[in-house]
């Protein structure tokens, strides 16, 4: 991304109602300790495309149990994510893992194979051959080519995602099963209509401060979607897709 870019997300990952959502969502999808299905305590996961750490930061209180490490191909963002977890943290790129043969019981990916310098298919082959067999793979991609605008431009994403496509995605790349889904299905008509708007032609990404009116009422509608999702209900629509696969 652009550095500018990292200094978002390093200042707001931890206050922006989108990274708490996304945040949320992704350990509501490990589950909590000792849960039927869910990483075991003492686990090892690998936070591939870590950023500026704020997912590890989260995970770390919530599932202290585990054994948590990042990656991130920026040095910067590497080394303010190990300052900021207090966890191993290396530089160094999706496309060529540098760690061995089934080192990790999960690797969670958000928003990272959609970027220009990542190659898509070399990742997936890299996360499949660093996960034990049985092992979590977890990602977070943006929906939909077609609602690409100024953000992608400037986060360098190059690549969007139905959650067809995802899921045909890891199941050529040897993953089963493969589920998958949409998410911020609610508020996905203001994205739509911002993005096809305005978003068109920003100078900058969509991480930026929010009213406080605005964060507190997104992060009740995004709290609100996740307890739904919790009972069953999914739209077929929204403007992430998330995708759980195995190694089989």
């Amino acid at each position: 991304m652009e550095r500018v870019e990292y200094h978002r997300m390093a200042a707001l990952e931890d206050t922006m109602w989108w990274y708490r959502a996304l945040h949320a969502g992704l350990i509501d999808r490990l589950g909590p300790a000792g849960a039927a299905g869910g990483l075991r305590p003492g686990g090892r996961l690998l936070d591939a495309g870590c950023g500026t750490g704020g997912f590890l930061a989260r995970l770390k209180s919530a599932r202290p149990d585990l054994d948590l490490a990042g990656l991130e191909f920026d040095a910067e963002a590497a080394a303010i994510a190990a300052a900021k977890t207090g966890l191993p943290v290396e530089a160094g790129s999706v496309n060529a893992l540098p760690y061995p043969a089934e080192s990790f019981d999960a690797v969670v990916s958000a928003d990272v194979l959609c970027h220009g310098g990542v190659d898509q298919d070399a990742a997936l082959a890299e996360f499949r051959r660093c996960l034990r067999p049985g092992g979590l793979l977890l990602l977070n991609l943006p929906a939909y080519q077609w609602m690409a605008s100024a953000h992608d431009r400037h986060v360098h994403n190059v690549r969007r995602y139905t959650a067809g496509q995802a899921c045909r995605l890891l199941a050529r790349a040897g993953f089963a099963p493969v589920v998958c889904g949409y998410w911020n299905s609610l508020l996905f008509p203001l994205m739509l209509l911002h993005r096809l708007t305005a978003g068109r032609d920003e100078a900058g990404s969509d991480v930026r401060p929010f009213p406080a009116w605005q964060e507190s009422l997104f992060t009740a509608i995004t709290t609100a979607e996740r307890r739904l999702a919790r009972l069953g209900l999914r739209l077929p629509f929204g403007g992430s897709v998330w995708v759980e696969a195995r190694k089989s």
